[in-house]
């Protein structure tokens, strides 16, 4: 038998969620173009620079992580510049070949480390970074 003082309240209905306004959805795809162009002036001439006049034009009209993608962006072609010229001063004696090639593998995890973070939608944690970012 069920006691008498036993009260059964129904059940309650869900509470609605207060609404909020959602930021508008911010675009990676001119800093994801810049990395791939980065990457792919192994291949085609000039794909790098065109790369960087893009970061250039870009990096003022945004206001959020990605600036400290165009920055790192820019970086990474003026710091990769200096690598091949002193790289390619010094390929006389062997040291250059090996100067190139650093620049190579620099190239390739900067760019996937930028890759990363705006993957996951985050800025740089190190824009001025000489090394890997």
């Amino acid at each position: 038998m069920s006691d008498p003082t036993e009260i059964t309240l129904p059940p309650r209905p869900p509470q609605a969620e207060p609404v909020t306004p959602s930021a508008p959805e911010i675009s990676t795809t001119v800093p994801t173009i810049i990395y791939v162009l980065y990457l792919l002036n192994f291949i085609i001439p000039f794909g790098a620079l065109i790369g960087l006049i893009m970061a250039y034009v870009n990096k003022d009209d945004e206001d959020n992580f990605l600036q400290s993608h165009y920055q790192f962006q820019i970086r990474t072609f003026w710091i990769g510049l200096l690598y091949v010229i002193i790289g390619g001063i010094l390929t006389t004696i062997v040291i250059g070949w090996l100067i190139v090639l650093f620049y190579i593998v620099w190239l390739i995890i900067r760019c996937a480390k930028g890759f990363k973070y705006l993957g996951k939608k985050q800025p740089m944690p190190d824009p001025t970074s000489w090394m890997f970012g």
